[in-house]
């Protein structure tokens, strides 16, 4: 098969390595790809926001499978376009992709359905916003409603905070993401990520993660993309992964397909867990990042024909195995991160790192210039690991990281405290 990956981060590496692997697979073609996804696929300068350039493409090189990585082609209706073009794809459609495209749109839903969420209001209109603000209990939450890279949401501490952010997003600090924004009740809990395939009508769930989405250590500063990650997450028992399948994740599945618009790809849920039970936070349309790095180490199976059995609608005669041994993610982010990254400076060190016992590095925002390695985003590297236990997959990653050579970057020295913390105590 021909493969087409849209996508150019950390996740699609994680992915294009996964998918290099498969049997099944006679070229993997990656759209546009990065400076580490260029060893185990062919990287193409295509511009993805122009569907028929890639529509194009696809014909030319008689493409059987497309997956789209990100959720902004999603969200913009790259699915649709390719499968009236008749080409198959792995991913939600612009209807389907809603559920991360809006999340007014999924707390609308949740209500309708009866799926366990935080109470909440959406609002067009800053002053009735930070009204509704002022009548809920500290903290509360602040969302932009639409895309903003995993950085539209304020927790705020103070009414001053809560009137702050509602007025950023108002005024543009998201771009169209905040022309609506959500105010929510705060979870108490501990937060979770679960993942589903869906073909529409069948989910089948995925091994569980935990991710680290503040900037710094013990959990401190503004939320990023995420810092890393760790599979599997000790908090979603079986029982507990039982509720979420049958609270969540398929009254979801059965809420699109009543609505006429059914749900095919992969269904994120980020969760928080909480003295009730689990509830959802938010929905993401696609695989997570950093957590599909530690999905795809642990992943047994062969990746390629799962995507196809939920393009084909038949994923109840399909099933996956996983590794015992546990998954964890250092991200490697580049000096300035949240905020404006610093680019262009060079990373060394990289082989020697990957060749600790057990470690895998996904590329997240390099770019090759001869034989240098360059940052060129962002969240830059994953430096990831498996081990058998979380504390030994910890141990590996953070020896790694140790090795590499990047003055201009930066990494949180704690990822999976909590897991390695409950095998320390037994529990």
């Amino acid at each position: 098969m021909n493969v087409l990956l849209i996508g150019s981060g950390g996740r699609e590496h994680a992915l294009a390595w996964k998918l290099s692997a498969s049997p099944l697979l006679t070229k993997l073609y990656c759209a546009p790809g990065n400076g580490g996804i260029a060893e185990v696929a062919e990287c193409i300068p295509l511009a993805v926001a122009d569907h028929t350039a890639v529509i194009r493409f696809c014909t030319d090189n008689a493409i059987d499978l497309v997956v789209v990585g990100p959720e902004a082609p999603l969200v913009a209706g790259l699915v649709d376009d390719l499968t009236t073009a008749g080409i198959k794809c792995f991913g939600p459609t612009q209807a389907a992709a809603q559920l991360e495209g809006s999340k007014g749109f999924t707390k609308d839903l949740c209500a309708e359905f009866n799926i366990p969420t935080a109470a909440y209001g959406r609002f067009t209109d800053a002053e009735r916003a930070k009204a509704y603000a002022a009548q809920q209990k500290l903290p509360v939450v602040i969302k932009a409603d639409g895309l903003a890279a995993g950085k539209g949401v304020t927790i705020a501490e103070t009414r001053a905070e809560a009137d702050a952010a509602i007025e950023a997003c108002f005024a543009g600090a998201f771009g169209k993401a905040g022309s609506e924004v959500v105010v929510e009740e705060f979870l108490e809990g501990e937060e979770a990520s679960f993942f589903a395939l869906c073909d529409g009508k069948i989910a089948l769930a995925l091994a569980t993660a935990q991710d680290h989405k503040r900037v710094g250590d013990g959990d401190t500063g503004p939320n990023t993309g995420g810092m890393g990650a760790y599979s599997p997450a000790p908090v979603v028992t079986p029982a507990i992964s039982s509720r979420i399948m049958d609270e969540i994740i398929r009254p979801t599945v059965d809420a699109m397909a009543k609505r006429g618009t059914p749900f095919r790809g992969v269904l994120f849920a980020g969760l928080m867990i909480t003295a009730d039970g689990p509830k959802l936070i938010e929905y993401n349309v696609r695989f997570g990042d950093p957590e599909t790095q530690v999905l795809m180490l642990r992943l047994k199976s062969d990746l390629l024909p799962a995507l196809l059995a939920c393009a084909d609608g038949v994923l109840d005669r399909f099933d996956l195995r996983w590794s015992d041994d546990a998954a964890l993610t250092v991200v490697m982010a580049a000096n300035g991160y949240p905020g404006a990254p610093e680019v262009g400076s060079e990373i060394k060190g990289t082989d020697a790192a990957a060749s600790v016992e057990g470690v895998e590095i996904f590329h997240a925002g390099t770019r090759r210039d001869g034989e240098r390695l360059l940052a060129h985003g962002g969240r830059v590297l994953n430096i990831s690991a498996l081990g058998a236990t979380v504390a030994e997959a910890h141990a590996r990653a953070y020896e790694a990281a140790a090795r590499i050579d990047w003055p201009g970057g930066f990494y949180r020295r704690d990822i999976g405290w909590r897991a390695v913390a409950r095998e320390k105590a037994g529990t």
